[in-house]
């Protein structure tokens, strides 16, 4: 088969329906459509394309330390979408990003705890430390989906699961299946330690931005407090995953370094392209979305 653009919108939005079958599901379909064989063997074929072009793409780079050091360090002059929002963005912008990024928050943690019965020993405690943070720590009010869902409902945005899947721009629809690829298969399985840890590193201070974004265009408490939340949490679980997830994993697998390290570049190589959009459609006073709010 012939590839689509590994990046466009045919090849980005199929790919999301068919691993939302492994979320929630769609009203009105089979749950058997989960693991129909001819499914099945079509993602297969996009999954080659889309894991072909990220690996062409993203960079080469053998060593985790060396993928790292990249976003360890914050630039003196930042010129990403948190830096822009809080500088320069407006209400109508902050609501843009809220209802892109609601594909990827309310099911945030879902795809990396398919990771769990894959690892061992210090990476796999490790991993369920942070994600009990992130499910809430026991108390569904905390679950940092539901979290999420608080500030669209502050942005007045529409809570529903999925509602915003026609509107979102095919960028924010690979950043989601980047984690799903990655979640699905145990071969990925170092991936997705490099792309859980690519998300903890920046959470921070990205969080920060966010939340001083919010607070300067007079948002609700609810859409402050979901990124002044990550601000602390996450800067907590950076030193859990560098240390003991990947340290952990590499202990018991040393020969997934590399993976790791690909991971971390396809994760800032993925976000920065979405950005990249953001900010064109911005600055020339442009919706950033398919369908307009």
């Amino acid at each position: 088969m012939a590839c689509a653009p590994p990046y466009g919108d045919d090849l980005q939005l199929a790919l999301y329906l068919c691993y939302e079958l492994h979320y929630r599901g769609f009203s009105g379909v089979d749950p058997d459509w989960e693991w129909d064989p001819g499914l099945l063997r079509l993602r297969g074929q996009m999954e080659r394309c889309f894991l072909a072009a990220l690996r062409m793409d993203a960079g080469r780079r053998r060593g985790v330390q060396e993928a790292l050091e990249d976003i360890l360090v914050e630039p003196l002059n930042g010129t990403g979408t948190s830096h822009f929002l809080k500088d320069r963005g407006e209400l109508w912008q902050l609501r843009e990003y809220a209802a892109q990024r609601s594909l990827y928050h309310l099911k945030e943690a879902d795809p990396h705890a398919w990771v769990l019965p894959r690892l061992w020993g210090r990476a796999k405690a490790a991993m369920v430390a942070v994600e009990f943070d992130e499910f809430g720590a026991g108390r569904a009010e905390q679950v940092h989906a539901q979290l999420f869902a608080d500030l669209m409902a502050d942005l007045g945005l529409d809570t529903s699961y999925g509602r915003y899947v026609n509107s979102a721009a095919s960028g924010m629809l690979t950043s989601v299946n980047l984690m799903s690829l990655f979640g699905l298969h145990r071969a990925l399985r170092g991936a997705l330690v490099g792309h859980f840890a690519a998300v903890e590193v920046t959470s921070s201070p990205g969080s920060r931005r966010m939340a001083q974004a919010l607070r300067r265009v007079g948002a609700g408490p609810a859409a402050v407090h979901f990124y002044a939340e990550h601000v602390e949490a996450d800067a907590v679980h950076e030193q859990v995953v560098r240390r003991d997830v990947i340290g952990g994993l590499l202990e018991e697998e040393p020969w997934l370094e590399e993976e790791v390290a690909f991971g971390i570049d396809a994760t800032g190589w993925v976000d920065s392209r979405f950005g990249d959009h953001l900010l064109s459609a911005w600055r020339r006073g442009h919706s950033s979305l398919r369908k307009p709010l």
